[in-house]
C-alpha cells in the first residue's frame, strides 16, 4: 500500500513503513509530555533561524498540538514528530497548515516523515476536515498527492515563495473552496 493510498483509505501506516533496518516505528498523537524532545528535535533540524519563517509566525499563540499532530518513536525514544495548525483561508475553516516536519537526522528519508504524513491525513479527514495546506518542496510532497496551489488565492501574511505553497484535498473540489488570507484558529478567540 502507498502512502497514498493509506490516505484515500483507512490508514494501515505499518503498511507504508521505513524502507532501513531500524525496522517499524510506533506512530501515535503527540502528547504534552512529548513537547521537549519535539523542540530539541527542531533545534536540531531547523537551528535558530526556523522562528523567522513565515508559517512559524501563522503559528504563533497557537496550541502547540492539535489532534492532528503525531510523533514516530522507536524503542522510547522520539525520533520524527509533525505539527497539523487548525486554519481558516479567508475566514473558511476546516483547514490545516502541515508542519513542521522534522526527522532525526539518521532517520531522514527511510520513511518515517512519510508514515506522519499519512496519519495526519487519514485523522483530518476523518474527522471531515477539508484541506490541508503547507510551505515545502513539491518534489517531495508532490508523492502524496499536495499540489500547488493558484497564485494568489491562498495569502501568507509574511513573505513566502507563491510556488512553495501546496495543499492537499481531503475533500473532492476543496482547494476551489479556499480563498484569501491565511490564519490559525486560536482557542483564546470567541467563536464566530
Amino acid at each position: 500500500m502507498t502512502a497514498k493510498q493509506a490516505i484515500q483509505g483507512t490508514p494501515d501506516t505499518t503498511a507504508i513503513g521505513p524502507k532501513d533496518n531500524f525496522g517499524p516505528a510506533e506512530v501515535r498523537q503527540t502528547k504534552a509530555a512529548d513537547l521537549p524532545a519535539i523542540l530539541q528535535l527542531h533545534r536540531r533540524a531547523f537551528g535558530p533561524g526556523r522562528f523567522a519563517l513565515t508559517a512559524y509566525r501563522i503559528r504563533e499563540g497557537t496550541p502547540p498540538i492539535s489532534q492532528f499532530c503525531r510523533v514516530s518513536e522507536r524503542d522510547g525514544t522520539l525520533i520524527a514528530a509533525v505539527r497539523m495548525t487548525e486554519i481558516e483561508v479567508g475566514g473558511t475553516g476546516g483547514a490545516l497548515l502541515l508542519g513542521p516536519l522534522a526527522v532525526e537526522p539518521q532517520y531522514v528519508n527511510k520513511g518515517y516523515g512519510r508514515q506522519l504524513i499519512a496519519s495526519s491525513l487519514a485523522a483530518a479527514r476523518e474527522k471531515g476536515l477539508q484541506l490541508v495546506i503547507l510551505v515545502g518542496n513539491s518534489s517531495y510532497y508532490g508523492k502524496f498527492g499536495f499540489v500547488p496551489v493558484p497564485r494568489d488565492q491562498i495569502v501568507f501574511p509574511g513573505p513566502v515563495d507563491p510556488g512553495r505553497i501546496l495543499a492537499f484535498e481531503l475533500a473532492p473540489g476543496a482547494i476551489a473552496r479556499f480563498h484569501g488570507p491565511i490564519r490559525a484558529i486560536r482557542t483564546d478567540q470567541p467563536d464566530k
